[in-house]
């Protein structure tokens, strides 16, 4: 195919001289039509007596030609140049109709509509590449057949006629008339052609049907539309069919305008400003200024790009004005900018996705940390519970749009209804016209309105926000047992960000809520600094210490923790350096401590707790090989194989260089063990091995004496257990009977409980001595001594109330006390053994001593579940409830027979 034969014709808005233009006129592009003509020889000709007419076809694509309308035509291609030809060879006549398919490039006959119209080729001019032309409408046809020709389409048409009203003085038709003549001259007034223009063409229509026909031309409608209305051989159908098309312009039109003002009025203010701005830009280069106005410009764009909220907005442009008319140099500037700059860098909209997956989590906690089963299993439930209140929400968000979404289109549906009604219905043009005219307005209105209610309805559902912030957690335990790595654990399950801020020693309350840009040095709290840090509004925050947190003249900082952790009120928070509100709802808070009733009440009541133990000697272990050990061999440069630690040798690690309740110190030991065989191996050694009998000689003599069971049973010496922060342990109560003033003496550093629990264990003896088989002169007389060794160590605490019992009757009586029993229980003066916390600890550390049989008040008998397996394999626990049978488990010739307690001979 040739380059010209490869064109597109296209008909172009020219102005004619015989008709001028009402509007700008749609681009159409018309092709040449190929079809077989009749006999050679027959010339075009028209028929007056018959009003059949034989034409050249014009195939018109993406328009309708109308009678009495002038339409300029540019034709390139060669069959269309052809029937021009034939056309102005004749009497310039063409059959001017519309393609069915615009897309069709090379149109037979049944791609063509069956109506067009006669046109005169009023116009025509040779350009590069084609023609030029202006047709002018002169009546409707209908194509009878359509045959080819000389490489292009003729068609036998036959004329077709307006039919015009009975009674075109009726008065219903007359304001149909009236209407569309007005509503015409809106649309022209919308689309801005001049009034005079409009007066002159519309004031020369003469019929009503040449004004449907010149309106229906240039009114911005589908092709099947226009083709509908020249198909319309009634001119009150035409009228009223084209009177809807016109009232759906004017409601588009004015729309568009109003939208058009906006965004002038927008721009106006927007040029303003760059004009402004650039003339600022001359005058500060001028002035050698132009790099601070450049990095002030960039600041701007910065925080424009910020999805601010409209207070916090207002505040940002105040400050942005101060900056631009303050002095560089000046120490205002400086702070105003270090102000912005933190704003610009805050994350104000910037969120993480959340992945609350519940294997995957549960995957991560096993494996970055061992042991903590209660932490864990509390962990995920926390997660679980997240996940189904964030499905929760997302799932009433759908409901609501899907409700809201039935109720747009049932609206949709009754406002098509009432339109078809007004288009079918009343007979009173004058009505009619009137009711199109205020219809869409009041449907704009309508839907305005709706819009505007659906977006009020829209807010985040009630009931779910506070939940999705969730509650705060509050990680509470002894140091080094991994509170700080399950939260980030926690973090990385959850696909977050983690930040974390330690509150140790903050004493002001400028910490967590900043300082007022008053002051000089101002910078924002904590809380703030750590989210810019985290670069996202709902990371992992973690609150490190919040036990540690000091109290000064300058302020109680837990009081302003208070409402960064409260949910009702987080979502405002107010920072005082920044000076507007913060949303911290999307954070998740967690907190940790050492000791939980050294945090304030009020604030602890805004957290949930979680304990964290001690590790047992199996947890330290096992953590060691698979984690600790490890670490250390990398960050001391060892492979894998070049260095071997025995169980053994970790085991005594544990026991004998390190007492902690977490790993820190093991930790430390294991690295000094790995870097005196690092130096071996760099000074010839290929490899090394550590026993327990090679930790003297790296790791020098041992740092901790454990407490070990008394080789054989004694009188007046019984095994007490005692709970601390890094393990329970054993300890040993020594009573002693002299001659002398009566009375009880307490040595060993004591605390008020113990003492009492002291004079309550003499009280029980003195008023049960026929049933302890005590007598008159032993408890006469004498002093009492009650000796608790570690006389540097304070000690306090009820547990040891059973070994202060049985030490003393066992010196009272002279019955000795088994060396592989120890105790723990708080008695009354009755007898009564009562329950006691720690009893994990308190057993494992007597195990660890090699104690046999533990004695442990009967209700404590639950936290045995608490204790491993092979602990409980290898104890046996006497459950006691009355202080005579701990007496008959304790002492060596104690037994209850009938329910009393009873010494062998």
């Amino acid at each position: 195919m040739s380059e010209e034969n490869g064109r597109k014709d296209q008909t172009e808005a020219l102005p004619a001289e015989n008709g001028g233009v009402l509007v700008e006129m749609k681009v159409a592009e018309v092709e040449g039509a190929e079809a077989a003509g009749p006999a050679e020889g027959t010339e075009p000709e028209r028929r007056s007596d018959s009003k059949r007419l034989r034409l050249p076809v014009l195939p018109l694509r993406g328009t309708v030609v109308f009678p009495a309308v002038a339409a300029p035509i540019a034709a390139g291609r060669d069959k269309t140049m052809k029937a021009i030809d034939r056309a102005i060879a004749g009497d310039k006549l063409l059959f001017a109709v519309a393609q069915l398919d615009a897309e069709v490039e090379r149109p037979d006959p049944e791609h063509l509509y069956r109506i067009g119209t006669v046109c005169r080729i009023a116009q025509m001019q040779k350009v590069p590449g084609g023609i030029q032309m202006v047709i002018q409408g002169d009546t409707r046809a209908a194509a009878l057949e359509y045959a080819e020709r000389d490489g292009f389409l003729e068609v036998v048409a036959r004329e077709m006629d307006d039919m015009d009203p009975l009674d075109p003085d009726e008065r219903a038709f007359a304001a149909l008339y009236k209407e569309v003549h007005e509503r015409a001259a809106e649309v022209s007034r919308l689309r801005g052609v001049p009034k005079e223009i409009v007066d002159h063409l519309l004031g020369g229509v003469s019929t009503p049907g040449e004004l449907a026909d010149l309106v229906a031309f240039y009114t911005e409608l589908e092709v099947e539309q226009k083709q509908e209305l020249l198909e319309t051989l009634s001119v009150e159908a035409r009228l009223r069919s084209l009177l809807v098309h016109l009232q759906k312009q004017i409601g588009l039109l004015e729309a568009q305008e109003e939208i058009r003002e906006q965004v002038q009025e927008e721009l106006g203010e927007r040029q303003r400003e760059i004009f402004l701005r650039e003339q600022m830009k001359a005058i500060q280069k001028e002035l050698g200024e132009d790099i601070d106005f450049q990095e002030t410009n960039d600041l701007r764009e910065r925080i424009e790009a910020l999805e601010l909220p409209e207070e916090a907005r207002q505040e940002v442009d105040r400050e942005l004005r101060r900056l631009e008319r303050i002095p560089r140099e000046s120490a205002e500037a400086q702070v105003v900018r270090t102000y912005l700059e933190i704003v610009a860098d805050l994350p104000w909209s910037e969120t993480t996705e959340e992945q609350l997956d519940i294997p995957r989590a549960e995957e991560i906690l096993e494996r970055d940390h061992y042991g903590l089963r209660d932490v864990k299993d509390r962990v995920l439930d926390f997660l679980a519970v997240r996940k189904l209140q964030e499905e929760a929400r997302l799932r009433e968000i759908r409901e609501r749009e899907a409700e809201e979404a039935e109720a747009g289109d049932g609206a949709e549906a009754d406002d098509g209804a009432e339109a078809d009604g007004r288009a079918e219905g009343d007979d009173d043009a004058e009505t009619e016209a009137s009711g199109n005219g205020d219809a869409p307005d009041e449907a704009d209105a309508a839907a305005s309105d709706g819009e505007e209610s659906d977006e009020a309805e829209a807010d985040p559902v009630p009931g779910y926000e506070d939940d999705r912030a969730g509650e705060t957690l509050l990680f509470v335990g002894p140091p080094g047992v991994g509170k700080t790595s399950i939260a980030r654990s926690i973090a990385d399950a959850m696909g977050r960000k983690y930040v974390r801020v330690s509150l140790g020693g903050a004493r002001d309350e400028a910490d967590i809520r900043g300082h007022r840009r008053t002051y000089v040095g101002a910078m924002a709290g904590r809380i703030i600094e750590g989210l810019k840090r985290a670069g996202t509004k709902n990371p992992v925050f973690l609150l490190d210490e919040i036990d540690k947190l000091g109290v000064s003249f300058q302020g109680d900082p837990s009081a302003a923790l208070m409402e960064v952790l409260d949910p009702a009120q987080n979502e405002a928070f107010v920072d005082h350096y920044l000076g507007v509100p913060f949303d911290l709802s999307q954070v998740l808070f967690i907190a940790t401590a050492n000791v939980f009733e050294q945090i304030p009440g009020p604030l602890r009541d805004r957290m949930e707790s979680i304990e964290f133990r001690g590790y047992t000697e199996a947890e330290k272990l096992e953590i060691a090989r698979r984690f600790l050990l490890p670490r250390q061999k990398r960050r001391n440069g060892l492979l894998p194989e070049q260095l071997e630690v025995d169980e053994g040798a970790i085991r005594a690690i544990i026991t004998r260089y390190t007492r902690e309740a977490g790993v820190r110190q093991l930790e430390r030991e294991l690295g000094s063990v790995c870097r005196k065989s690092a130096r071996k191996i760099a000074t010839g050694s290929s490899e090394a091995a550590v026993g327990a009998d090679d930790l003297r000689e790296l790791l020098g003599r041992p740092k901790v004496h454990a407490a070990e069971k008394m080789e054989e049973d004694t009188v007046g010496v019984a095994t007490g257990m005692f709970y601390t922060p890094v393990g329970g342990d054993i300890m040993l109560v020594e009573t002693r009977v002299l001659k002398g003033k009566e009375g009880l003496v307490l040595t060993g550093q004591l605390g008020d409980v113990m003492k009492e629990s002291a004079q309550a264990a003499l009280t029980f003896s003195r008023s049960h001595a026929n049933g302890l088989d005590l007598t008159e002169e032993r408890l006469r007389d004498h002093e009492i001594h009650i000796h608790v060794p570690a006389g540097a160590i304070p000690k306090e605490g009820p547990s040891a109330g059973i070994a202060m019992a049985v030490a003393l009757v066992s010196a009272l009586g002279d019955h000795p006390v088994r060396h592989d029993v120890a105790m723990t229980g708080e008695i009354t003066l009755s007898g009564r053994v009562l329950p006691i916390g720690g009893v994990k600890e308190k057993v494992l550390g007597a195990a660890r001593a090699g104690i046999n049989e533990i004695i442990l008040p009967a209700v404590n008998e639950g936290d045995l579940e608490d204790l491993p397996d092979h602990v409980c394999e290898q104890l046996e626990f006497h459950l006691v409830e009355t202080l005579d049978e701990a007496l008959a488990a304790a002492l060596a010739n104690g037994s209850l027979e009938g329910g009393a307690l009873a010494f062998a001979e």
